[in-house]
């Protein structure tokens, strides 16, 4: 038995010593470009997309590999040449979720191809100042990673203006033909074109949806006849808890909700139309295009009936009348007469019917302008000085230890949270003046670092781990 059980011992060390992972690229696109690094990025060392660790070894002949040593179980990763900008992508230079591999121990090899890479090859309609947020931006209430894009107005880079925030559902079909499923809305080049003549502007954060996970995600309950839908809250807070915060200290924002809109389509209208009474302190507008209504119902109209209205809101309610032989339409009417109950007023309320409206981005895309103006008419942007967050001077930065936080308010019951670039939350705790905080734990990367008094925060600072 003794000699067993040494055996049965001496077996499992030799499976943890020799556990590895060769992921080998067999073939990459003749779009590489020339002496450009290709890297690996994933869950099993923090989605650093430029982390010098993680570079392939090129074996020559157009092949390259890397020997890991993940844990037990469903790994994800991406390649990249170094950044997320630079990261893979279809054979037309488009979007690619991220590859699994369901690793069970041992020393195994895994051969793959790399078929293309984003912006390469592809014919991309987005305009210039759409921008990549984040190719893996974590979502803490779902616990998986999403990919998140951010137009920004054509006179961000030029003015120090603070503008309102448009959150938009299914974000591969907002800006790019080459992304989207049937067509984009063209929402860059209408804001653009609004913009130039005389709009304000507006920051619009487009969140691809989970393919897969769509409707899970875009739906608050459970439809047991199809038996998906239920996460619809939870991908809810993620964009009020964790998407909102980071873009509003990361980018010159209003951030009141007064100034603040969530729109979709379909699904994304069924999600919009709770978020906004789920959220009456984040969100006063809402475009709710072609809702799927009746996946939820009746549970989406006794929310928004039995919900009191807290705040002043502004809802643009659209439908085709060939949209589900007008069942979409008498769900419109049926929600415009639930909000009627609930203490709206007609002028905070919209709908457009069209004759020739279908279930379809180009009836959406049509539509837009019109949706946009009339949600953000009104506001008054002369009196956007709303009360600062002051700048925290934090050194050294870069550093690998220490960091010294300085220019703290004079504020009571001080805490602190610590957020990676992908918007995981990485250290949190009380803060005193005169405190060094301890980051030589988190691994190397950009990190933002935010300060609450009594649960509203007071001030904010970005550094660099080395």
């Amino acid at each position: 038995m003794k000699n067993r059980l040494l055996l049965l011992l001496a077996l499992c060390l030799s499976a943890n010593l020799f556990a590895q992972l060769t992921i080998r690229v067999t073939a990459i696109p003749t779009s590489t470009p020339a002496g450009e690094p290709i890297h690996i990025a994933g869950s099993f060392q923090g989605w650093n997309p430029g982390d010098p660790n993680s570079i392939l070894a090129d074996l020559g002949n157009g092949q390259f590999e890397i020997t890991i040593n993940p844990p037990i179980g469903l790994i994800k990763f991406k390649f990249t040449r170094g950044s997320w900008a630079t990261v893979e992508g279809t054979a037309n230079g488009g979007f690619l979720p991220d590859r699994e591999f369901n690793y069970l121990g041992g020393v195994v090899t895994h051969n793959v191809t790399i078929a293309g890479w984003e912006g390469l090859g592809q014919n991309s309609t987005a305009a210039p100042n759409v921008h990549l947020l984040n190719a893996n931006f974590f979502m803490p209430q779902l616990n998986r990673s999403r990919r998140i894009l951010i137009y920004l107005p054509p006179d961000y880079e030029t003015t120090q203006k603070q503008y309102p925030v448009l959150y938009m559902h299914d974000g591969q079909n907002l800006f790019d033909d080459a992304t989207s499923f049937s067509g984009e809305w063209g929402v860059d080049e209408a804001l653009n074109q609004l913009h130039a003549q005389g709009d304000y502007g507006c920051i619009v954060v487009g969140i691809y949806n989970g393919g897969a996970l769509r409707i899970d995600e875009l739906a608050p309950w459970v439809n047991t006849s199809y038996n998906e839908g239920g996460e619809g809250d939870q991908y809810v807070d993620f964009i009020v808890e964790t998407l909102k915060p980071f873009v509003d200290q990361n980018y010159r924002t209003l951030p009141s909700r007064d100034y603040t809109g969530i729109m979709g389509s379909s699904l994304g209208g069924l999600i919009s139309q709770y978020g906004i009474m789920e959220h009456q302190d984040v969100f006063s507008k809402a475009g709710i295009f072609s809702p799927a209504f009746w996946f939820n119902d009746p549970e989406i109209f006794n929310h928004s009936a039995n919900t009191p209205k807290t705040a002043p809101m502004k809802i643009y309610q659209l439908a085709g009348q060939q949209e589900g032989n007008g069942s979409v339409v008498a769900d419109v009417n049926q929600m415009e007469a639930v909000l009627l109950n609930n203490g709206f007023g007609t002028g905070e309320l919209f709908k457009a019917f069209h004759q020739d409206g279908q279930h379809s981005e180009w009836y959406w895309k049509r539509e837009f302008p019109a949706a946009y103006q009339w949600l953000f008419s009104g506001l008054n942007y002369s009196a956007t000085n709303e009360p600062g967050i002051a700048k925290l001077k934090l050194y050294p930065n870069p550093t690998d230890s220490a960091l010294f936080v300085e220019n703290l308010p004079d504020l009571p019951k001080l805490t602190y949270q610590v957020y990676a670039i992908g918007g995981q939350l990485v250290k949190k705790g009380k803060l005193e003046a005169g405190q060094s905080l301890d980051v030589s734990r988190l691994p190397a990367g950009s990190y933002l670092l935010q300060v609450f008094s009594k649960k509203k925060q007071v001030a904010n600072g970005q550094f660099l781990v080395k």
